[in-house]
């Protein structure tokens, strides 16, 4: 019984003498091989003087984990000395991709960049793994189901590795059948002109119009849409959209619901904000009418018109949104057009770039657009069409950048 207590008593002394605190009188770091002694100390939260006991220790070792730089890392105790043992990461020397074709080595070493492996980054494997989970999805939104991605770590002296990404990019699977429900008033094959995917065809040898893709099916929809709100159906909605694949991950079939909703007729439309022009004037560039059937092209259309009549009178950055009110009981629109037309700006300077051969004075003739004046729309693009007509140039761009720190000056750059 004596030697029971006796024992218990020694533990308990034990263990109480490792959980002790004590004062750190110095900081010692072993194994750094590229990294700093000033990046651990920075990153380290205990200082030579503090009071410290295992918690304390514990809560460090974590902090230095999250720094990323390091394996492995052990805290350790001479005295009342600390030792940090620390193994890094290895560092990345070199980066191979091979097998990829529809997707550019550039392209795909930027994305490996943004995701944190690069020549001379640390190297971390959970980053690896994530990276191929993300290449298959990029591969996937090709239609390129059977893709597949593994890589090779080769281990080099001095804590070095080189990285090998093998891609097998396999095959775009191919549309065997695209499946509408819900329409009412127009035709299957008339909605599906609309869509830039089809099934496959006699000519999809060509023009691979067949071949599934995430993006195209995106502006399919999008195309969709805008073939309905055009012709006054402002409740359409593509309620569901699934796509399925075959066993064998070649074939792929498409399937949608859609909503196609009532049609509804413009009721009012309105003018508001800061009407700079002649409030007649705008009027007569809207293209709508009241009784008419919505379309939300020729919305888009007049805000164009009405943003062009302001860039005219200088107003270069000026704002117009159309706004519907929707009333759904009298299946009406009421649209009213914001302008925002901000302030009048001017033209700081004209520039040529591109012009080897042909002298500045040249074209500087052609320019109806004066520096110093306010910034037209109309002259700008009467220049550029006068530089076209010369017959020098295979095509002309222009460009009306801000000057920086500045909220009324542009420049005119016509490149030729």
């Amino acid at each position: 019984m004596k030697f029971t207590l006796l024992s218990i008593c020694l533990l308990l002394a034990s263990a109480f003498a490792q959980a002790a605190s004590f004062t750190v009188e110095d900081l010692r770091v072993d194994g750094l091989q590229r990294v700093s002694a000033g990046s651990v100390f920075s990153a380290f939260p205990i200082n030579i003087g503090d009071e410290v006991d295992d918690r304390d220790l514990a809560k460090a070792s974590r902090s230095l984990f999250r720094t990323g730089y390091f394996n492995d890392i052990q805290i350790l105790r001479d005295g009342n000395i600390l030792v940090i043992n620390v193994v890094e990461l290895p560092t990345i020397t070199e980066i191979e991709i091979d097998g990829n074709s529809a997707i550019e080595t550039e392209q795909l070493k930027d994305g490996l960049k943004q995701a944190g492996l690069a020549e001379g980054y640390v190297f971390k494997r959970s980053t690896m793994e994530r990276l191929e989970l993300e290449l298959e999805r990029q591969y996937v939104s090709q239609g390129r189901y059977d893709a597949a991605i593994s890589t090779e770590v080769s281990k080099l002296p001095r804590n070095r590795v080189s990285l090998k990404i093998n891609i097998d990019e396999g095959s775009v699977a191919s549309i065997s059948h695209i499946n509408l429900v819900g329409f009412k008033d127009f035709s299957k094959d008339e909605l599906l002109t609309q869509f830039e995917l089809k099934p496959t065809n006699l000519w999809s040898w060509y023009q691979s119009d067949d071949k599934y893709s995430r993006e195209k099916l995106s502006g399919d929809l999008e195309r969709l849409r805008s073939f309905y709100l055009d012709r006054g159906y402002v409740r359409f909605n593509v309620e569901s959209t699934q796509v399925s694949l075959s066993p064998n991950k070649e074939d792929v079939f498409v399937s949608m619901n859609i909503h196609e909703g009532e049609i509804y007729t413009v009721n009012k439309v309105d003018l508001a904000g800061e009407l700079i022009v002649d409030e007649k004037q705008l009027q007569n560039l809207i293209i709508m009418r009241e009784g008419e059937t919505f379309s939300r092209r020729k919305m888009t259309l007049t805000q164009d018109l009405i943003s062009k009549r302001l860039g005219n009178e200088g107003f270069t950055f000026a704002k117009v949104n159309g706004v519907p009110k929707i009333n759904d009981e009298d299946k009406t629109v009421a649209i009213t057009f914001y302008v925002e037309p901000g302030k009048r700006t001017y033209v700081r300077r004209i520039n040529f770039t591109g012009n080897e051969s042909t002298m500045d004075e040249v074209l500087r003739r052609e320019m109806v657009q004066m520096e110093g004046g306010w910034a037209s729309t109309e002259l700008i693009e009467q220049s550029k069409s006068r530089l076209e007509q010369l017959g020098f140039f295979k095509g002309v761009n222009v460009e009306t950048p801000k000057v920086p720190g500045s909220d009324d000056l542009i420049d005119v750059n016509y490149n030729v």
